[in-house]
């Protein structure tokens, strides 16, 4: 069976699990908002509104603009506001939510402590993964997602991270336990930004899927597409591995919305419940 075969028949097994035409609001630290902006005439045109500085992304959901917010996991509880061409006054409450803490082992200590040499190629990929996560698109947003792979879900999103009893930024993705070797398919479509093998997160491919929405994948063992390629739902973008800062074999997802981490399991109904169904 050929790769383009067997993603085409793991894209349809994979179909029932098409989020809907939003992502699920939750406006906690790391989570999304959906905030009403009016009125939405069928030849009108999306009004122009940012969060922090950064475009979000404005649909058309059933006669109504819907800004789709990614809210950082640095942001405090309380009331937050949009910014709008027009002055009107769009606001949104942020809740407070603890996520939990992870320890893990790391075996290589230059994964954890850098080099001189090592920081330097970290700061230059830095610069290049968050040109990447900062892309716009003024084209439609594709946000109903299918699963990128099958497999438990082995770390949620937020974590307090500490590698080495050493603390780390939070986890800013999910991680799913898949063998290596697995394919792993784009969940929606879009065009590749940027694809490479980065020091912390290994062999990495980078997808714009419109307005703001960009998703990451890292630790592959493989990489199948190039940067400026388009890529449809359900295509085999490459495969699962352990490369980079890994303790084993599995592929770390981010989402990110107006260039903010958020939760991929708000693209989902019910993302662990369809993770374990298809270990």
């Amino acid at each position: 069976m050929t790769l383009r075969l067997f993603g085409m028949l793991f894209c349809l097994f994979m179909m029932p699990v098409l989020a809907a035409s939003l992502p699920r609001a939750l406006p906690v630290p790391g989570g999304i908002a959906v905030v009403d902006a009016g009125p939405a005439p069928a030849s009108g045109v999306a009004p122009v509104l940012t969060y922090e500085g950064n475009r979000v992304m404005v649909v058309n959901d059933d006669g109504r603009w819907k800004a789709v917010v990614g809210i950082p996991l640095a942001a405090l509880p309380g009331i937050h506001g949009l910014d709008s061409e027009s002055g009107m006054p769009l606001t949104f409450a942020v809740e407070e939510k603890a996520y939990a803490e992870q320890r893990l082992v790391i075996e290589d200590e230059r994964k954890v402590n850098p080099n001189a040499k090592d920081l330097v190629r970290i700061a230059r990929e830095r610069e290049r993964i968050n040109a990447a996560l900062a892309t716009w698109d003024d084209g439609e947003a594709n946000t109903a997602f299918i699963l990128p792979v099958p497999g438990p879900l082995s770390s949620p999103f937020g974590l307090r991270r500490y590698f080495n009893d050493l603390p780390r930024q939070p986890h800013s993705g999910i991680d799913i336990a898949a063998g290596a070797g697995t394919p792993i398919l784009a969940p929606a479509s879009g065009r590749v930004i940027d694809s490479d093998d980065f020091f912390f997160n290994g062999n990495t491919v980078l997808i714009d899927h419109g307005q703001g929405l960009v998703t990451m994948y890292c630790h592959m063992s493989r990489i199948d597409v190039a940067p400026g390629q388009r890529v449809a739902q359900g295509e085999i973008i490459g495969a699962v591995g352990q490369t980079g800062r890994v303790t084993g074999p599995h592929l770390h997802w981010g989402v990110s919305l107006n260039d903010t981490r958020v939760d991929p399991a708000l693209f989902f109904d019910d993302l662990e419940a369809q993770l374990a169904n298809r270990k």
